[in-house]
Protein backbone atom coordinates (compact mmCIF):
# COMPACT_ATOMS: atom_id res chain seq x y z
CA UNK A 1 0.00 0.00 0.00
CA UNK A 2 1.21 3.44 -0.38
CA UNK A 3 1.96 5.90 2.32
CA UNK A 4 -0.73 8.37 2.71
CA UNK A 5 -4.45 8.34 3.02
CA UNK A 6 -6.66 11.19 1.77
CA UNK A 7 -10.06 9.71 1.76
CA UNK A 8 -12.68 7.21 2.13
CA UNK A 9 -14.64 8.21 -1.02
CA UNK A 10 -14.35 8.22 -4.41
CA UNK A 11 -16.84 11.39 -4.63
CA UNK A 12 -14.69 13.45 -2.52
CA UNK A 13 -11.42 12.84 -4.78
CA UNK A 14 -10.42 15.78 -6.74
CA UNK A 15 -10.77 15.49 -10.35
CA UNK A 16 -8.76 18.47 -12.25
CA UNK A 17 -10.24 19.09 -15.66
CA UNK A 18 -8.69 17.90 -18.54
CA UNK A 19 -7.98 21.30 -19.56
CA UNK A 20 -5.40 21.63 -17.21
CA UNK A 21 -4.19 17.96 -17.25
CA UNK A 22 -3.59 18.72 -21.26
CA UNK A 23 -1.96 22.41 -20.56
CA UNK A 24 1.13 20.88 -18.10
CA UNK A 25 0.80 17.26 -17.01
CA UNK A 26 3.92 16.59 -15.19
CA UNK A 27 2.50 19.95 -12.88
CA UNK A 28 -0.70 18.54 -12.54
CA UNK A 29 0.62 15.08 -11.57
CA UNK A 30 3.16 16.38 -9.61
CA UNK A 31 0.88 18.56 -6.99
CA UNK A 32 -1.39 15.38 -6.66
CA UNK A 33 1.29 12.66 -6.04
CA UNK A 34 2.67 14.64 -3.11
CA UNK A 35 -0.75 13.40 -1.30
CA UNK A 36 -2.85 10.76 -2.57
CA UNK A 37 -2.28 7.88 -5.11
CA UNK A 38 -5.41 8.50 -6.85
CA UNK A 39 -7.60 11.23 -8.60
CA UNK A 40 -10.54 11.20 -10.71
CA UNK A 41 -10.65 11.54 -14.30
CA UNK A 42 -13.56 13.63 -16.41
CA UNK A 43 -15.90 10.84 -17.73
CA UNK A 44 -13.14 7.86 -17.56
CA UNK A 45 -12.94 6.97 -13.84
CA UNK A 46 -9.64 7.32 -11.68
CA UNK A 47 -6.38 8.14 -12.45
CA UNK A 48 -3.85 6.30 -10.61
CA UNK A 49 -0.54 8.34 -10.02
CA UNK A 50 1.89 6.40 -8.22
CA UNK A 51 4.34 4.00 -9.40
CA UNK A 52 3.89 0.96 -7.42
CA UNK A 53 0.30 1.01 -7.30
CA UNK A 54 0.52 1.19 -11.01
CA UNK A 55 2.87 -1.44 -10.95
CA UNK A 56 0.33 -3.99 -8.60
CA UNK A 57 -2.82 -3.09 -10.87
CA UNK A 58 -1.33 -3.90 -13.89
CA UNK A 59 -0.69 -6.80 -12.83
CA UNK A 60 -4.13 -7.45 -10.59
CA UNK A 61 -6.25 -10.15 -11.59
CA UNK A 62 -9.01 -8.22 -10.94
CA UNK A 63 -8.37 -5.27 -13.07
CA UNK A 64 -8.61 -6.41 -16.90
CA UNK A 65 -7.70 -4.80 -19.87
CA UNK A 66 -10.29 -2.01 -21.53
CA UNK A 67 -12.06 -3.79 -24.43
CA UNK A 68 -15.16 -1.25 -25.55
CA UNK A 69 -15.41 0.72 -22.92
CA UNK A 70 -13.32 3.62 -23.62
CA UNK A 71 -14.71 3.63 -27.24
CA UNK A 72 -18.56 3.83 -25.97
CA UNK A 73 -17.57 6.80 -23.65
CA UNK A 74 -16.05 8.22 -26.53
CA UNK A 75 -19.24 8.33 -28.82
CA UNK A 76 -17.45 5.73 -30.70
CA UNK A 77 -21.21 3.07 -31.35
CA UNK A 78 -20.13 1.55 -34.82
CA UNK A 79 -18.33 1.28 -38.51
CA UNK A 80 -13.95 0.71 -38.28
CA UNK A 81 -13.48 2.58 -35.04
CA UNK A 82 -15.84 0.04 -33.11
CA UNK A 83 -14.52 -2.69 -34.98
CA UNK A 84 -10.82 -2.07 -34.09
CA UNK A 85 -11.71 -1.64 -30.46
CA UNK A 86 -13.90 -5.06 -30.47
CA UNK A 87 -11.78 -7.39 -33.03
CA UNK A 88 -8.40 -6.39 -31.79
CA UNK A 89 -5.45 -7.85 -29.64
CA UNK A 90 -4.58 -4.54 -27.79
CA UNK A 91 -8.50 -4.36 -26.49
CA UNK A 92 -9.32 -7.97 -26.02
CA UNK A 93 -8.07 -10.16 -22.82
CA UNK A 94 -7.87 -13.93 -21.92
CA UNK A 95 -8.34 -16.68 -24.54
CA UNK A 96 -9.08 -14.79 -27.25
CA UNK A 97 -6.09 -11.86 -26.71
CA UNK A 98 -3.78 -14.89 -26.82
CA UNK A 99 -5.22 -16.29 -30.04
CA UNK A 100 -4.94 -12.74 -31.53
CA UNK A 101 -1.43 -11.97 -30.25
CA UNK A 102 -0.06 -15.48 -30.71
CA UNK A 103 1.09 -15.47 -34.60
CA UNK A 104 3.11 -12.48 -34.04
CA UNK A 105 5.15 -13.23 -30.89
CA UNK A 106 7.74 -15.20 -33.53
CA UNK A 107 8.28 -12.18 -35.75
CA UNK A 108 9.04 -9.86 -32.59
CA UNK A 109 11.31 -12.11 -30.83
CA UNK A 110 14.52 -10.59 -28.97
CA UNK A 111 16.62 -12.84 -31.94
CA UNK A 112 15.00 -11.63 -35.00
CA UNK A 113 15.01 -8.08 -33.58
CA UNK A 114 18.88 -8.42 -32.82
CA UNK A 115 19.03 -9.53 -36.45
CA UNK A 116 17.14 -6.84 -37.74
CA UNK A 117 19.51 -3.54 -36.27
CA UNK A 118 22.47 -3.71 -38.78
CA UNK A 119 19.61 -3.24 -40.94
CA UNK A 120 17.66 -0.28 -39.14
CA UNK A 121 21.34 1.02 -38.62
CA UNK A 122 21.62 1.55 -42.02
CA UNK A 123 18.38 2.66 -42.78
CA UNK A 124 19.11 5.45 -40.35
CA UNK A 125 22.59 6.33 -42.04
CA UNK A 126 21.37 6.84 -45.18
CA UNK A 127 18.77 9.25 -44.02
CA UNK A 128 21.49 11.40 -42.24
CA UNK A 129 23.25 11.09 -45.50
CA UNK A 130 20.35 12.51 -47.50
CA UNK A 131 21.11 16.17 -45.43
CA UNK A 132 23.05 18.79 -46.61
CA UNK A 133 25.31 20.48 -44.22
CA UNK A 134 23.60 24.07 -43.46
CA UNK A 135 20.61 22.64 -44.01
CA UNK A 136 17.10 22.55 -41.87
CA UNK A 137 15.44 19.55 -41.75
CA UNK A 138 12.01 18.24 -40.45
CA UNK A 139 13.22 15.95 -37.90
CA UNK A 140 9.36 14.12 -37.48
CA UNK A 141 9.37 13.68 -41.88
CA UNK A 142 12.54 13.18 -42.36
CA UNK A 143 13.96 10.71 -39.34
CA UNK A 144 11.52 9.90 -36.26
CA UNK A 145 8.53 8.89 -38.40
CA UNK A 146 10.53 7.49 -41.14
CA UNK A 147 12.76 4.79 -39.39
CA UNK A 148 10.04 3.05 -37.75
CA UNK A 149 7.91 2.95 -40.84
CA UNK A 150 10.62 1.39 -42.67
CA UNK A 151 11.05 -0.59 -39.79
CA UNK A 152 7.46 -2.28 -39.66
CA UNK A 153 7.32 -2.37 -43.49
CA UNK A 154 9.93 -4.04 -43.66
CA UNK A 155 9.41 -7.20 -40.42
CA UNK A 156 5.71 -7.27 -42.13
CA UNK A 157 6.90 -7.48 -45.81
CA UNK A 158 4.81 -4.07 -46.53
CA UNK A 159 5.57 -2.47 -49.79
CA UNK A 160 8.17 0.40 -48.99
CA UNK A 161 6.55 2.74 -51.81
CA UNK A 162 3.44 2.71 -49.06
CA UNK A 163 4.95 4.35 -45.85
CA UNK A 164 3.49 7.72 -46.55
CA UNK A 165 0.45 6.44 -47.39
CA UNK A 166 -0.51 4.43 -44.07
CA UNK A 167 1.68 6.51 -42.07
CA UNK A 168 -0.44 9.68 -42.51
CA UNK A 169 -3.19 6.90 -42.31
CA UNK A 170 -2.39 5.97 -39.04
CA UNK A 171 -1.47 9.65 -37.35
CA UNK A 172 -5.00 10.29 -38.72
CA UNK A 173 -6.68 7.18 -37.42
CA UNK A 174 -4.39 7.01 -33.72
CA UNK A 175 -6.59 10.22 -32.41
CA UNK A 176 -9.16 7.53 -31.66
CA UNK A 177 -6.72 6.33 -28.96
CA UNK A 178 -6.18 9.68 -27.03
CA UNK A 179 -8.53 12.64 -25.85
CA UNK A 180 -7.38 15.32 -28.11
CA UNK A 181 -10.83 15.24 -30.49
CA UNK A 182 -13.89 16.04 -30.35
CA UNK A 183 -17.42 14.75 -31.47
CA UNK A 184 -17.48 16.50 -34.73
CA UNK A 185 -14.08 14.87 -35.48
CA UNK A 186 -14.98 10.87 -35.56
CA UNK A 187 -16.26 10.78 -38.99
CA UNK A 188 -12.58 12.12 -40.37
CA UNK A 189 -11.21 9.93 -37.85
CA UNK A 190 -13.00 6.84 -38.73
CA UNK A 191 -12.50 8.00 -42.48
CA UNK A 192 -8.71 7.18 -41.82
CA UNK A 193 -9.51 3.89 -40.18
CA UNK A 194 -11.34 2.99 -42.30
CA UNK A 195 -8.46 3.29 -45.45
CA UNK A 196 -6.47 1.88 -43.10
CA UNK A 197 -8.69 -1.17 -43.13
CA UNK A 198 -9.08 -0.93 -46.81
CA UNK A 199 -5.06 -0.96 -47.25
CA UNK A 200 -4.54 -4.19 -45.27
CA UNK A 201 -7.75 -5.77 -46.87
CA UNK A 202 -5.94 -5.12 -50.04
CA UNK A 203 -2.20 -6.21 -49.34
CA UNK A 204 -3.98 -9.39 -48.05
CA UNK A 205 -5.95 -10.31 -50.87
CA UNK A 206 -2.73 -9.61 -52.97
CA UNK A 207 -1.01 -12.20 -50.22
CA UNK A 208 -3.69 -14.65 -50.91
CA UNK A 209 -3.49 -14.25 -54.72
CA UNK A 210 0.31 -14.48 -54.82
CA UNK A 211 1.81 -15.60 -51.61
CA UNK A 212 5.37 -14.56 -51.11
CA UNK A 213 8.34 -15.28 -48.85
CA UNK A 214 7.02 -12.41 -46.22
CA UNK A 215 5.29 -12.32 -42.68
CA UNK A 216 1.63 -12.01 -44.10
CA UNK A 217 1.69 -14.86 -46.54
CA UNK A 218 2.97 -16.93 -43.38
CA UNK A 219 0.70 -15.11 -41.40
CA UNK A 220 -2.14 -15.54 -43.67
CA UNK A 221 -1.06 -19.08 -44.41
CA UNK A 222 -0.96 -20.00 -40.20
CA UNK A 223 -4.37 -18.46 -39.51
CA UNK A 224 -6.40 -20.07 -42.63
CA UNK A 225 -5.30 -23.45 -41.41
CA UNK A 226 -5.79 -23.04 -37.66
CA UNK A 227 -9.83 -21.58 -38.76
CA UNK A 228 -8.90 -19.42 -35.23
CA UNK A 229 -9.76 -16.23 -36.35
CA UNK A 230 -12.43 -14.66 -38.63
CA UNK A 231 -12.00 -12.55 -41.45
CA UNK A 232 -12.46 -9.33 -40.12
CA UNK A 233 -10.10 -10.07 -36.49
CA UNK A 234 -7.37 -11.01 -38.97
CA UNK A 235 -7.28 -7.54 -41.16
CA UNK A 236 -8.09 -5.54 -37.47
CA UNK A 237 -4.74 -7.69 -36.23
CA UNK A 238 -2.57 -6.27 -39.02
CA UNK A 239 -3.63 -2.82 -38.40
CA UNK A 240 -3.00 -2.88 -34.74
CA UNK A 241 0.82 -3.69 -35.44
CA UNK A 242 1.11 -1.27 -38.51
CA UNK A 243 -0.20 1.72 -35.49
CA UNK A 244 1.76 -0.25 -33.23
CA UNK A 245 5.00 -0.51 -34.72
CA UNK A 246 4.98 3.59 -36.64
CA UNK A 247 3.30 6.20 -33.83
CA UNK A 248 4.73 5.73 -30.64
CA UNK A 249 8.03 5.48 -31.42
CA UNK A 250 7.99 8.42 -33.60
CA UNK A 251 7.30 10.05 -30.59
CA UNK A 252 10.01 8.63 -28.58
CA UNK A 253 12.40 9.11 -31.30
CA UNK A 254 12.19 13.11 -31.50
CA UNK A 255 11.70 13.27 -27.67
CA UNK A 256 15.13 11.86 -27.23
CA UNK A 257 17.01 13.51 -29.64
CA UNK A 258 15.18 17.03 -28.57
CA UNK A 259 15.98 16.20 -24.63
CA UNK A 260 19.58 15.32 -25.15
CA UNK A 261 20.44 18.88 -27.80
CA UNK A 262 18.69 20.88 -25.35
CA UNK A 263 21.51 19.62 -22.52
CA UNK A 264 24.80 19.82 -25.18
CA UNK A 265 26.74 17.95 -22.30
CA UNK A 266 24.69 15.04 -22.28
CA UNK A 267 24.52 14.79 -26.14
CA UNK A 268 28.15 15.23 -26.79
CA UNK A 269 28.86 12.47 -24.00
CA UNK A 270 26.48 9.60 -26.47
CA UNK A 271 28.38 11.38 -29.16
CA UNK A 272 31.75 10.14 -27.43
CA UNK A 273 30.79 7.10 -25.88
CA UNK A 274 28.41 5.24 -27.96
CA UNK A 275 27.96 2.47 -24.54
CA UNK A 276 25.77 5.50 -23.25
CA UNK A 277 22.84 4.60 -26.04
CA UNK A 278 21.03 2.41 -24.37
CA UNK A 279 20.70 4.41 -20.79
CA UNK A 280 19.91 7.99 -23.34
CA UNK A 281 17.03 5.88 -24.34
CA UNK A 282 16.01 4.17 -21.34
CA UNK A 283 15.93 7.71 -19.08
CA UNK A 284 14.01 9.59 -22.43
CA UNK A 285 11.10 6.79 -22.33
CA UNK A 286 11.02 7.44 -18.87
CA UNK A 287 11.68 11.78 -19.13
CA UNK A 288 9.21 12.25 -21.52
CA UNK A 289 7.27 8.86 -22.59
CA UNK A 290 5.12 9.03 -25.62
CA UNK A 291 2.50 6.75 -24.32
CA UNK A 292 1.25 8.23 -21.52
CA UNK A 293 -0.88 5.75 -19.87
CA UNK A 294 -2.73 2.88 -20.54
CA UNK A 295 -6.35 2.00 -19.20
CA UNK A 296 -8.38 -0.82 -17.38
CA UNK A 297 -11.35 -2.09 -16.19
CA UNK A 298 -12.02 -2.86 -12.88
CA UNK A 299 -13.84 -6.29 -12.47
CA UNK A 300 -14.12 -5.95 -8.73
CA UNK A 301 -13.42 -3.64 -6.26
CA UNK A 302 -9.80 -2.58 -5.59
CA UNK A 303 -9.00 -0.67 -2.57
CA UNK A 304 -6.17 1.63 -2.87
CA UNK A 305 -4.85 3.87 -0.12
CA UNK A 306 -8.00 2.99 2.10
CA UNK A 307 -10.17 4.14 -0.42
CA UNK A 308 -12.44 1.86 -2.68
CA UNK A 309 -12.23 1.73 -6.39
CA UNK A 310 -15.72 0.20 -7.30
CA UNK A 311 -16.05 -2.17 -9.49
CA UNK A 312 -17.45 -1.62 -13.54
CA UNK A 313 -15.21 1.64 -13.54
CA UNK A 314 -12.40 2.51 -15.71
CA UNK A 315 -8.77 3.33 -14.21
CA UNK A 316 -6.50 4.75 -16.00
CA UNK A 317 -2.92 4.21 -15.05
CA UNK A 318 -0.74 7.19 -15.52
CA UNK A 319 2.64 6.23 -16.53
CA UNK A 320 3.72 9.52 -16.85
CA UNK A 321 3.16 10.15 -13.58
CA UNK A 322 4.27 7.39 -12.14
CA UNK A 323 7.98 7.64 -14.44
CA UNK A 324 8.15 10.56 -12.59
CA UNK A 325 7.21 9.11 -8.59
CA UNK A 326 9.76 10.79 -6.43
CA UNK A 327 8.87 7.51 -4.44
CA UNK A 328 11.42 5.24 -7.24
CA UNK A 329 13.62 8.28 -8.90
CA UNK A 330 15.97 10.13 -7.26
CA UNK A 331 15.13 14.07 -8.17
CA UNK A 332 12.80 12.57 -11.21
CA UNK A 333 12.72 16.20 -12.77
CA UNK A 334 15.91 15.94 -13.79
CA UNK A 335 16.82 14.56 -17.13
CA UNK A 336 19.97 12.75 -16.31
CA UNK A 337 21.20 9.70 -18.65
CA UNK A 338 23.78 8.50 -15.82
CA UNK A 339 20.55 7.40 -13.75
CA UNK A 340 20.72 4.02 -11.74
CA UNK A 341 17.38 3.45 -10.51
CA UNK A 342 15.78 2.42 -13.46
CA UNK A 343 13.27 -0.36 -13.28
CA UNK A 344 14.34 -4.13 -14.72
CA UNK A 345 11.55 -4.14 -17.09
CA UNK A 346 10.73 0.01 -17.80
CA UNK A 347 6.70 0.56 -16.98
CA UNK A 348 6.57 2.37 -20.39
CA UNK A 349 5.76 -1.09 -22.21
CA UNK A 350 2.91 -1.67 -19.79
CA UNK A 351 3.11 -5.16 -17.76
CA UNK A 352 1.47 -8.35 -17.68
CA UNK A 353 -0.33 -10.49 -20.32
CA UNK A 354 -0.53 -6.69 -22.46
CA UNK A 355 2.87 -5.55 -22.19
CA UNK A 356 3.83 -4.40 -25.65
CA UNK A 357 4.76 -7.05 -28.39
CA UNK A 358 7.16 -4.45 -29.92
CA UNK A 359 9.30 -3.69 -26.92
CA UNK A 360 12.24 -5.45 -28.44
CA UNK A 361 11.65 -3.45 -32.04
CA UNK A 362 10.89 -0.22 -30.45
CA UNK A 363 14.49 -0.68 -28.71
CA UNK A 364 15.90 -1.44 -31.09
CA UNK A 365 14.98 1.45 -33.67
CA UNK A 366 15.77 4.34 -30.79
CA UNK A 367 18.64 2.64 -30.28
CA UNK A 368 20.15 2.42 -33.30
CA UNK A 369 18.56 5.73 -34.25
CA UNK A 370 20.25 7.39 -31.90
CA UNK A 371 23.81 5.86 -32.73
CA UNK A 372 23.83 6.28 -36.17
CA UNK A 373 22.82 10.43 -34.97
CA UNK A 374 25.85 10.47 -33.16
CA UNK A 375 28.26 9.38 -34.97
CA UNK A 376 26.98 10.94 -38.70
CA UNK A 377 26.01 14.29 -37.17
CA UNK A 378 27.56 15.14 -33.40
CA UNK A 379 27.08 18.67 -34.76
CA UNK A 380 23.31 18.71 -34.94
CA UNK A 381 21.56 21.48 -33.44
CA UNK A 382 17.98 22.20 -32.35
CA UNK A 383 16.62 25.15 -34.68
CA UNK A 384 13.24 27.24 -33.15
CA UNK A 385 11.05 25.89 -30.13
CA UNK A 386 12.19 22.83 -28.53
CA UNK A 387 10.26 19.67 -29.26
CA UNK A 388 7.34 19.08 -27.20
CA UNK A 389 5.35 15.62 -26.56
CA UNK A 390 1.94 16.51 -26.31
CA UNK A 391 -1.19 15.20 -23.82
CA UNK A 392 -1.77 13.37 -20.29
CA UNK A 393 -3.58 10.01 -21.72
CA UNK A 394 -3.07 7.31 -24.42
CA UNK A 395 -0.63 8.21 -26.94
CA UNK A 396 0.43 11.65 -26.71
CA UNK A 397 0.60 14.22 -29.79
CA UNK A 398 4.28 15.57 -31.39
CA UNK A 399 4.51 19.25 -31.85
CA UNK A 400 6.87 19.99 -35.33
CA UNK A 401 10.94 19.70 -34.56
CA UNK A 402 13.67 21.21 -36.58
CA UNK A 403 17.09 20.85 -36.66
CA UNK A 404 20.01 22.34 -38.54
CA UNK A 405 23.32 19.78 -40.00
CA UNK A 406 25.93 22.37 -39.24
CA UNK A 407 27.81 23.62 -42.07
Amino acid sequence: MSDTLVTTSPAEIPTPTIAELEADPHGVFRRYRATMSVIGHEGLGFLVLRAGDIDRLIRDPRVRQIETEFALARGITGGTLLEFFTEGMLTSNGAVHRRRRSPFSRSFAARVIAELRPVLRRNAEELIDRWRPGEEIDFIEGFAGLLPAQAIAGLLGLPPQDIPRFTQLVYGATRALSLSYAPEDLPDIEADMRSLKAYVEGLLAERRAAPQNDFLSAYLCDADQKGEMSALEIVIQVMQMIIGGTDTTRGAMAAQVSLLLQRRHQWDMVCRDLALVPAAVTEALRYEPSVASVGRFLQEDVELDGLTLPAGQMVTLALISGLRDERVYHMPDVFDIRRTEQPRLHPVFGGGPHRCIGEALARAELEEGLAALATRVPELEPVGEPFRLLGHFGIRRVSPMRVRRAR
